[in-house]
């Protein structure tokens, strides 16, 4: 018997990623939400419901795609290495190419996505 899912069951676990009110860019892997605020913040926005989109996954199953978020603002110098969005409790990372960040000026957020595969 093959296994099957829902859309509806998989966006569940995709939606909680669209609460999800900020995004930041950081000079290495945070292990906190502290890392992620303070600690390795080099820039950070906001974000709102209609920074996500649900939609069929690029190989199979769902994705929520995060927008591009352009002219951000850089608080603290370093090398970016780490993008994080988060709610302020439950986050979710990625790898970003490694890029020197000078406070002062702005930085492009590329719009990037997690996908959940269909049942194998």
């Amino acid at each position: 018997m093959a296994k099957i899912e829902t859309s509806a069951m998989t966006d569940g676990g995709l939606t909680k990623m669209g609460t999800c009110t900020r995004i930041t860019v950081l000079s290495a892997q945070p292990g906190s939400i502290t890392d992620i605020t303070t600690t390795y913040k080099l820039a950070s926005t906001s974000l709102a419901g209609g920074d996500f989109t649900l939609a069929a996954g690029d190989t199979s199953g769902r994705k929520s795609t995060v927008a591009q978020k352009t002219n951000v603002s850089i608080t603290a110098s370093g090398t970016a290495t780490h993008v994080a969005i988060d709610d302020g409790t439950d986050y979710i990372v990625t790898t970003c190419t490694s890029q020197a960040l000078t406070s002062g000026g702005t930085v492009t957020i590329p719009a990037w996505k997690k996908e959940i595969s269909a049942p194998a």
